[in-house]
């Protein structure tokens, strides 16, 4: 895994640690966005399709595909920021086997090679980064730790790719499941872009928010009021962050929140989601 750079928020300037998800290229070896730290990073106020993709050459095939677009949440104000990457430049054609100054011509080989028609289609039409689901959660058969040492952390999570609501939904069950959290429920049916979804689980009431627009206050206080119903945590995931006031009431209520971005990697925002990653369920 590659290891994780500071990423300086524009709007409250603070630094936070990013780790650039990898991928598998088509054959097999692992590829990840080059991030040009040296631009800043961009506010994202609104997404689009095309912008939320970038071009990624594999240092081993050559093969040119496309992969979510590098993403963070601040964990201090919230503000979701677009890392720059640098962008892949044509690479030269090798010479024609044989080939030689006796053609007659004389000329040099073109800079510009033609695009491999296998190239076109890019792993947007299903491909799954780290090729598994769910991560097991047995902590003490790979590394056993004494009675007085504290947990073992838990292995990585594996991300999954965010392209719909409904890969949203499943992402943050996932998740909650690599906290620890036992049969967790994902709602029937196709979740609507438009709306909030509830998860539930022995102890646990989540809400994810699938929307393009900040959760805000009204949203947390409803997913407080349905934990405190069931006596159970309350978790917020959002894809697109949180209004200020949202933020400071719960960090009132101590309610965990967390920011996905479409590497299907979720990022705690608040002290109360730091707690919640540190314990786990």
């Amino acid at each position: 895994m590659a290891e994780a750079v500071p990423v300086r928020c524009p709007a409250c300037l603070r630094e936070n640690g990013y780790t650039v998800p990898v991928y598998p290229c088509a054959c097999g070896s692992p590829v990840h966005p080059p991030l040009d730290l040296s631009a800043p990073p961009e506010p994202l106020t609104h997404r689009t399709w095309s912008d939320s993709w970038v071009a990624v050459r594999c240092a081993s095939c050559g093969r040119e595909s496309e992969w979510p677009h590098p993403e963070v949440g601040c964990g201090s104000c919230g503000t979701v920021v677009r890392i720059a990457v640098h962008p892949v430049h044509p690479e030269p054609a090798a010479a024609p086997a044989g080939g030689g100054p006796g053609g007659g011509s004389g000329a040099e080989p073109s800079a510009t090679r033609t695009p491999d028609p296998d190239q076109q289609a890019g792993p947007r039409s299903g491909a799954r980064p780290g090729g598994r689901g769910d991560v097991p959660r047995d902590r003490s058969s790979a590394h056993p730790s004494p009675p007085s040492a504290p947990p073992v952390p838990r292995p990585a999570f594996r991300p999954v790719t965010i392209r719909t609501a409904r890969d949203a939904v499943a992402t943050a069950a996932l998740y909650l499941r690599w906290l620890g959290f036992q049969d967790v429920r994902q709602p029937d049916g196709r979740p609507i872009p438009s709306a909030a979804v509830d998860l539930r689980a022995p102890g646990l009431v989540a809400q994810v928010d699938p929307t393009t627009a900040p959760a805000g206050l009204r949203a947390v206080e409803c997913v407080w009021l349905n934990g405190l119903t069931a006596s159970a945590t309350s978790v917020y995931f959002s894809l697109a962050g949180y209004t200020e006031d949202a933020r400071t009431r719960a960090d009132d209520l101590g309610i965990p929140l967390f920011v996905m971005d479409l590497t299907g990697m979720p990022q705690p925002v608040n002290d109360p989601a730091d707690e919640l990653v540190g314990t786990g369920a």
